[in-house]
């Protein structure tokens, strides 16, 4: 039996409140007989969580499209109810999939924001429960980068989205720096301070406000909240640190449990 096997049964006895799952992206370097038949594996573990535990799940960097591919029809994202991941992840995932901006090489810079709010809406409406009536778990997705973090969920599913990714941007600033308490003069803004919600559809212009340095804009039922991050100019640590930005949006983030799953 699998270490995930093995975590899934155990759930019973420490009853958790949520179950953070990573490390599908070790399984790329094994041969594709190997990982299809692991990911099947891991779906059915998955599959054996209460439904009633919610789950998020922490991408990490891949380079095959068919694995990528693979974690996304398999019916993993449709299973858990959140996930985290980078600019690099964010893109690879949609040109796996021919999803919006696909044809993006790579980022020019700081990520375009109405660009990557588009990826973020097309996998919460293709993966997710963005249709009331779709069958999946996912409604809530925290990407990082280095200049600024997006939080995007769907409607009446989660609150204090504001705080949470506050606490990442935060948590991203102090760990770098290697202090409990961000020092001013270590760190600077490289958000973009205006930028637009969209590329492909009627787009809202939107900017950063000093005094209340979360923007917030919705597209359909999806809600998106936007914090620059203050970043280090001589970063100590960065190891997880898109790991620990996620755990401490999820310590800030409350699942509306009156919903049905």
């Amino acid at each position: 039996m699998s270490l995930l096997e093995t975590f899934v049964a155990s759930l019973d006895d420490f009853q958790p409140d949520l179950v953070v799952l990573s490390g599908l992206h070790m399984m790329e370097g094994q041969g594709r007989e190997l990982w299809e038949m692991r990911l099947m594996e891991a779906v059915a573990s998955i599959s054996d969580i209460r439904k009633d535990v919610p789950i998020h799940l922490e991408l990490a960097s891949m380079t095959d499209k068919d694995f990528m591919n693979s974690i996304m029809q398999e019916q993993v994202l449709t299973r858990v109810r959140s996930i985290g991941l980078n600019e690099q992840e964010l893109l690879f995932l949609s040109q796996a999939s021919s999803g919006p901006h696909g044809d993006l090489t790579s980022w020019r810079g700081v990520p375009d924001v109405g660009q990557v709010s588009d990826i973020l809406l097309w996998i919460l409406e293709t993966y997710g429960r963005s249709d009331p009536s779709s069958e999946a778990d996912l409604t809530r997705i925290h990407f990082h980068t280095l200049a600024y973090h997006v939080l995007a969920t769907v409607d009446n599913y989660w609150e204090n989205q504001a705080a949470a990714v506050m606490a990442g941007a935060r948590v991203a600033s102090s760990q770098a720096c290697g202090l409990k308490v961000v020092d001013v003069s270590k760190v600077e803004l490289k958000a973009p301070l205006q930028f637009q919600s969209s590329h492909t559809e009627p787009h809202q212009k939107l900017s950063i406000n000093p005094k209340e340095p979360v923007t917030v804009w919705h597209r359909g039922n999806v809600t998106f909240h936007l914090t620059p991050v203050l970043v280090c100019k001589q970063p100590l640590r960065t190891v997880g640190l898109g790991d620990a930005i996620s755990a401490e949006g999820l310590v800030y983030s409350h699942l509306l449990s009156h919903q049905p799953f």
